[in-house]
């Protein structure tokens, strides 16, 4: 019977997940980034990558942690740096400045995210034939902004980010394939600006699929969101209902763009 249990726990220990984080530094424009990349190492075959970027706060545990999560589900994840030096703001003062810095000129936020990608596609663990991207409130801004540019993505999804643009998507320049999962109680997010970014979109002829959570406000599917907002006096809160079904469906859209 011990002999059992002993043999029982050795598989498990083979067989289980043994996901790998570090901080990775990489550059762009003279500019050093601090990123953080997860990967399950119990993996051998090149598997597809999803790019994750942070909310205003910068590379906070937030966004290492949703890194790892798709680790968990056989990506390889980095959660990069738009900022720069790895800068992290713990008031909402110090992340406008930081958001509105990186977003006055939006070549040098392409270029700052390109790097990112050519990064993964030297990695050892990545088919860099299949590399997508997700985004948080700013970072929900910034995947739809490079899908906009036309950069090469299998797919972007934005959770709670912005949708206005300065620069709509120019008809049959988006390659990535869309998927925005939006609070309908996000009162940083506008009817109009719903109706202006349906209307750019399919005047692009992207391929999009736009879902609203009823009831979720702003920032939703991050557990810290409430505490926050009491801290700070903004209209954000977590809503776990908002979180799962739209962790679910990130995980369907995924699946899709990927064929695996």
């Amino acid at each position: 019977m011990k002999l059992a249990i002993l043999m029982l726990i050795l598989v498990s220990s083979v067989t289980h997940a043994e996901i790998i984080g570090k901080v990775v530094e990489y550059t762009a424009n003279n500019v050093t980034l601090k990123g953080y990349l997860a990967y399950d190492n119990s993996l051998k075959e090149k598997r597809p990558a999803v790019i994750v970027v942070h909310e205003w706060w910068g590379v906070t545990d937030y966004p290492k942690k949703r890194a790892e999560m798709l680790a968990s589900l056989g990506y390889v994840a980095f959660a990069v740096d738009m900022y720069g030096n790895g800068k992290v703001a713990d008031n909402p003062g110090d992340a406008q400045k930081f958001a509105g810095e990186s977003m006055k000129d939006l070549s040098l936020l392409k270029a700052r995210f390109v790097a990112a990608i050519e990064l993964l596609k030297k990695n050892e663990h990545v088919d860099s034939t299949r590399i997508a991207a997700i985004g948080y409130c700013y970072g929900g801004g910034v995947v739809l902004n490079m899908a906009r540019a036309g950069i090469d993505l299998k797919g972007v999804v934005s959770f709670h980010g912005s949708l206005a643009t300065s620069t709509p998507a120019k008809k049959g320049n988006v390659k990535a394939k869309i998927l925005v999962c939006n609070g309908g109680a996000d009162k940083f997010t506008s009817e109009n600006d719903i109706k202006n970014f349906k209307q750019e979109m399919t005047a692009a002829d992207a391929d999009f699929k736009f879902i609203s959570y009823k009831g979720a406000l702003h920032a939703f599917t991050n557990p810290a969101a409430t505490e926050l907002g009491k801290k700070f006096n903004m209209p954000i809160a977590y809503n776990e209902s908002g979180d799962k079904r739209s962790w679910k469906e990130m995980r369907r859209f995924l699946k899709a763009i990927f064929n695996n």
